[in-house]
């Protein structure tokens, strides 16, 4: 059956532990009314039975089920020379865990079966990988060097249904800011003030607009994982070649495919996180603040 969004964030909460209304209601936001009819309408249902998910609940949320994850690895990282001379930037060790890792492990913590890995620059030092993690497969882009990332998007195109994507270069601090299941597309960022980075605007929750530096109330910063849901997977593998094939779209980023260049097929929500939930290394000065090590 089709769930309702009130419905979903219900069935979501109770997927991870037995709650009470009043608990329900604190979490969600509803009103505790509101609570008391979704949850008569989930019990009618067969979807809930004494305040805790039935079978046919979990089946109901099947199809808002993170299926796999899809990694955009390729790239050179050249504002972490000179660590990435020798290395991949995901492989990039920090006090003394490889940067992927941590990404991989919360795909694994929240059950995330299938794992894509793009790789490009260095490619066969992913190998390493494999003696951790027996199960994960790799992508070769052949033109990561002669285009942005939209060219390993590209490689992946047929994978992003109900799919994590992630920038593969970020130190995941808190692995529970993924989640088993989604009701829309989305994309991970966090209120700021000000910055200089990508970031979004964003209206009742859906991204209005991405860009470049903003300051003010309604600004975003962008955190490079996002989720795509099964239709708009679909749209993407289309979407993403032909943004890809115009003049000047192998300059593109990825995401500016579904924000930017094709905005008009997607709705794309945005999904809030603290700062400190994860955290990208953009240069070699940033790496030895965190991790001394690299201060020689």
């Amino acid at each position: 059956m089709s769930l309702t969004r009130r419905q979903f964030d219900i069935l979501e909460l109770l997927s991870e532990d037995a709650l009470s209304q009043r608990q329900l209601s604190e979490t969600t936001g509803m009103s505790l009314g509101t609570v008391n009819r979704t949850m008569k309408e989930l019990a009618d249902a067969g979807l809930v039975s004494n305040g805790k998910i039935t079978a046919e609940g979990f089946a109901a949320m099947e199809p808002y089920r993170v299926k796999r994850a899809v990694f955009i690895a390729a790239g050179f990282g050249s504002r972490l020379v000179p660590i990435t001379l020798n290395t991949p930037k995901p492989l990039v060790r920090v006090h003394g865990k490889r940067i992927i890792d941590g990404l991989i492990d919360a795909c694994i913590e929240v059950g995330i079966e299938e794992i894509y890995i793009v790789r490009g620059y260095l490619a066969e030092q992913f190998d390493q990988l494999k003696y951790k993690y027996p199960d994960i497969k790799f992508i070769e882009n052949p033109c990561y060097n002669e285009a942005n990332n939209i060219s390993s998007a590209l490689a992946a195109r047929r994978l992003l249904s109900n799919a994590y994507v992630f920038e593969a270069d970020l130190l995941m601090y808190n692995p529970k800011i993924l989640k088993k299941y989604h009701y829309r597309s989305d994309f991970l960022g966090f209120k700021t003030q000000r910055t200089d980075d990508w970031c979004f605007e964003v209206k009742n929750g859906v991204i209005t607009r991405e860009k470049v530096g903003g300051e003010g109330d309604d600004i975003w910063q962008m955190v490079g994982i996002s989720y795509w849901n099964e239709e708009d997977g679909r749209k993407l593998a289309s979407d993403i070649s032909d943004v890809f094939a115009e003049p000047g779209g192998r300059e593109r980023y990825w995401e500016q495919v579904p924000l930017v260049y094709r905005k008009e097929h997607y709705c794309v929500e945005l999904k809030e996180c603290m700062p400190e939930d994860v955290v990208e290394i953009d240069t070699f000065r940033e790496l030895k603040a965190i991790d001394e090590t690299y201060d020689v």
